[in-house]
Order: C-alpha cells, then sequence, then structure tokens
C-alpha cells in the first residue's frame, strides 16, 4: 500500500478533472443530486485538505473537504472520498480519512460531518449526530459527526447549511 511510488499531495488545480472522473467512476450517475451536493454549490473546497493519493502518477484515491454551518456553528463537510475500484481494499482510504483529520486538526478545525455508512466510518471516531439535519432527502442514521476536540459536537444541534462566507 504505501510503497515508495504512493504519493499523498494536496490536489491541485491541474488534478480537479482527474478527481471528478474518479469519483464519477466511484458513484452512481447522478451522484451531484444528493443533498450533500447542494452545500458545496459556489463554495470552494478546503484546499489544505483536499488531497490525491498518486502510485507511480496514476490517481488511486482522493479525498476533498468544504465548510459548513451546523446550527450556525462552523464544521467541515468530509466527501466525497474515493478509491479506484482496482485499488479498493489496500487501505488507502483509511489513509486518506486519518492523514486529512490529523491536517483538519492542525489547522484548528473542531468538527467534522459526513454522511455515509456508521459501521465503516465508526473505525475513525465518527458517530452518528442527533439532532443535525441535512438537507433531505438524507437517512438521519447516516449523518456521522467526529470531533478534532473534545466536545466539540456537545450541543451542536439544527440545519447544515452551506458555509459561503
Amino acid at each position: 500500500m504505501r510503497g515508495t511510488a504512493v504519493r499523498l499531495e494536496p490536489e491541485t488545480a491541474a488534478d480537479w478533472w482527474e478527481v471528478e472522473a474518479l469519483y464519477d467512476l466511484c458513484f452512481a450517475p447522478g451522484r451531484e443530486a444528493l443533498s450533500s451536493y447542494r452545500l458545496r454549490e459556489r463554495v470552494d473546497p478546503i484546499a489544505p485538505l483536499c488531497l490525491t493519493l498518486r502510485d507511480e502518477g496514476v490517481l488511486a484515491a482522493a479525498i476533498r473537504y468544504w465548510p459548513i454551518r451546523v446550527g450556525g456553528r462552523r464544521a467541515l463537510l468530509l466527501g466525497p472520498i474515493a478509491v479506484h475500484p482496482t485499488r479498493q481494499g489496500e487501505g488507502l482510504g483509511g489513509w486518506l480519512i486519518h492523514d486529512s483529520l490529523a491536517r483538519a486538526r492542525g489547522l484548528g478545525w473542531a468538527r467534522v460531518l459526513l454522511v455515509g455508512d456508521a459501521p465503516y466510518y465508526a473505525r475513525f471516531g465518527f458517530q452518528r449526530l442527533d439532532g443535525v439535519e441535512m438537507p433531505p432527502p438524507t437517512n438521519p442514521d447516516r449523518v456521522l459527526g467526529h470531533a478534532l476536540q473534545p466536545g466539540a459536537w456537545d450541543g451542536v444541534t439544527g440545519p447544515v447549511t452551506a458555509d459561503r462566507d
């Protein structure tokens, strides 16, 4: 997995369309109709947290983060994260998540939200958030949060909105 040819680097403008093609490959058609995409419209991603994983120059995985607000409080929206189908099961997604969460903590972010599979993301410290309202249609059981600072999610409830400030 983490051979000398595998490089984890910030996504650049030149990577954008290649990363988009990876997301198209990994997710069902119409992925941009999901509620989380409405939170990304007209918002720039958090560049230092958008990472690519390349093996001998070939894109193997990518992750992006976006600024949001939950009940008016700042947070990060993790996603999408994708690993090329030929590279799944090698731990690349876990590497991206662990590394990017550490970077987010280092940048002073307090909390991260994602919409995903609780059993998978629990290994990274994510848990179901009660009282956090994603735009519909979103299954509330899939709204997960991770505190980058102790207690960061305590008392944080309400609607999730784009952070365009």
